[in-house]
């Protein structure tokens, strides 16, 4: 609908705005140059049937559409156009000025503006020290965010009235800016120092380990949060090196325990880290590996540098050189060596070795099924999530408790025999905690949509 078609005309209201508040309709009308009336007259254009009309508005309605003496569109129409030629800045600025909380409020109602004025004019509302439903108010501006970012809203349609439903808008972001909208509301803010019982820290865990999460909010919440979500970022694959030192120099042990997982650790802070031994034997698993790094690490930690998963052929040529058999069941037992490591370790004929290999993803089908036929491997192989369905299924029938076990935790293992396996106590519990058994339950079971 083209407003301009609108100007210096004369349309008949009935009822009211769904998108404007009272006040803010007329406002907008005269703005436009649109003459309201509230009474039929032939200079009446268009009439417009809005929410809330009383059985007299009701009646006239019926009377002229019956009548055909005028044209009629339903609000909804004439709400878009009007939220379509809203002047954003202009109002942003009068919202601003006028610190009115109520229009202020009935703008972040109003779903037919843009998702990035909404989020702008966000910035203006005032909290009042109290959570995201703890008042109308506030309830009602949480809601109306929710509801216009969520998607799938209408599967799930009282989602916008809890605390879980920013968590939802976490889980599903794919823009920095919601996530970075979001991290910023006051309510949430407030619960930067709080415990994972709190629903408002929990959005706050979900933002510091998402990938989307911008790094000017990851800066934030190391300046402001407490050392658990620290932790979180500091295991972060795109920690920076800014942030990493920042990390470091709280000296806290937790936080510095985690830096040690990181990959992508900074080779200095790696260095210094290094002078705990502890910190050390996990740099070595987990800091992505060059020739210096493996260098520094090979003489001292060559059983921890054999797990890691960057590790290059000729690092794993170095490791097998050193003829130490924990060095190789370690290396046998990496998911990532080189197939020609699995073919020099298959060759040592060294039953230690083959175990360790049996267990290792990495391993060949054909291998795997060779395998099967010594009992000696079936641990191995039960543990195995590369392992053929087929064998899986026989060795179910196996009467070893270390088999059944692998079998109870393997997530490749099929869900009837989990299910078998569920059955024995013994077991029940290594079910239980099997990712993919606890997938199946909540999709087949419950209904349960991603």
């Amino acid at each position: 609908m083209d407003l301009n078609e609108l100007k210096n005309k004369t349309i008949l209201m009935f009822g009211k705005s769904r998108a404007f508040s009272d006040a803010e309709f007329i406002m907008q009308m005269k703005l436009h140059k649109i003459n309201l009336v509230r009474d039929y007259s032939d200079e009446v254009y268009l009439a417009v049937e809005g929410k809330m009309m009383t059985p007299y508005e009701l009646n006239e309605s019926t009377k002229l559409y019956e009548q055909k003496k005028v044209k009629f569109i339903d609000i909804n129409t004439l709400d878009k156009a009007l939220s379509k030629y809203i002047d954003e800045e202009t109002l942003f600025m009068s919202l601003k000025l006028s610190k009115d909380k109520t229009r202020l409020k009935d703008y972040l109602l109003n779903n037919m503006t843009t998702d990035s004025f909404f989020l702008k004019i966000l910035k203006l509302y005032s909290w009042d020290g109290e959570d995201f439903f703890a008042t109308d108010s506030n309830r009602d501006v949480s809601a109306a965010f929710i509801s216009r970012f969520y998607k799938n809203i209408e599967r799930n349609h009282n989602v916008q009235y809890a605390s879980t439903g920013f968590l939802h808008l976490i889980i599903q972001a794919t823009d920095e800016n919601l996530i970075e909208a979001i991290a910023m509301l006051e309510p949430l803010k407030k619960s930067f120092q709080t415990d994972l019982e709190d629903s408002n820290y929990k959005i706050i865990t979900a933002i510091s380990t998402h990938y989307t999460t911008p790094k000017r909010v990851l800066n934030m919440l190391i300046k402001y949060s407490n050392t658990y979500v620290k932790t979180l970022i500091a295991m972060r694959d795109d920690c920076d090196e800014d942030m990493q030192r920042e990390l470091f120099e709280t000296n806290d042990k937790e936080i510095l325990t985690a830096l040690s997982y990181n990959q992508n650790l900074d080779i200095h802070l790696a260095l210094r880290l290094m002078e705990n031994k502890t910190y050390a034997k996990n740099i070595a698993k987990y800091i992505s590996l060059d020739n210096r790094v493996f260098g520094i690490l090979y003489k001292s930690l060559s059983h921890d540098l054999a797990q890691n998963s960057s590790i290059n052929l000729d690092m794993q040529k170095k490791l097998i050189a050193t003829d130490n058999i924990d060095i190789i069941i370690a290396l046998a037992q990496n998911e990532h060596i080189d197939e020609e490591i699995f073919s020099e370790l298959i060759a040592k004929k060294d039953e230690k070795i083959k175990k360790a290999l049996c267990a290792n993803s990495a391993m060949k089908k054909e291998l795997l099924m060779k395998a099967y036929e010594d009992k000696t491997y079936h641990p191995s192989l039960a543990n195995n999530k590369s392992t053929p369905t087929d064998i899986l299924e026989k060795l179910a029938k196996s009467e070893d408790t270390e088999v059944l076990i692998g079998l109870a935790t393997n997530e490749s293992t099929p869900v009837d025999v989990l299910y078998q396996l569920q059955l024995d106590s013994r077991f029940e519990r290594n079910v239980k905690e099997n990712p993919s058994f606890g997938k199946h339950i909540q999709t087949q079971n419950i209904g349960w949509l991603e």
